[in-house]
């Protein structure tokens, strides 16, 4: 599926990420993909404080990761977000890479569906405010 918007952050894994063996973690990709995701959403002008202000959380229902290949203490890796689906849910691929190298380490994604906060239900659709801030960005 061809991205509709990406974001892409660096990361320098830290210490405090990494095992006994000097390899990060495979929890702390959630993390980085959730960095990028943010960095996504405030493009499109929907970050988790308009979310709020909109009246919709937006879970995450469903997530996916591959580890390809290690990452390990002091590694510069860059984090790619996608936005690929939107009309029904928010589906975001992640790529994860060696900032110097351009190797693949980690891939997956997440999606997350719209909740009225006020009635806790699931919205099927994705609700207006949502689909007027993403249709300002594709031609």
């Amino acid at each position: 599926m061809e991205p509709i918007l990406t974001a892409e952050i660096e990361q320098v894994i830290p210490f405090h990420d990494v095992d006994s063996m000097g390899i990060t973690w495979h929890g702390n990709y959630l993390r980085y993909f959730e960095i990028a995701r943010c960095a996504l959403l405030d493009k499109i002008d929907y970050g988790y404080r308009e979310m709020l202000h909109s009246g919709y959380s937006w879970p995450i229902i469903d997530t996916q990761i591959k580890y390809v290949q290690s990452s390990t203490f002091d590694q510069k890796i860059k984090v790619i977000a996608a936005l690929v689906e939107w009309e029904n849910r928010i589906k975001i691929n992640y790529k994860v890479i060696d900032a110097n190298t351009g190797k693949r380490i980690t891939k997956g994604y997440t999606i997350q569906a719209a909740v009225d906060m006020n009635t806790q239900e699931l919205c099927f659709v994705t609700p207006d405010v949502f689909q007027h801030k993403i249709k300002r960005l594709i031609p």
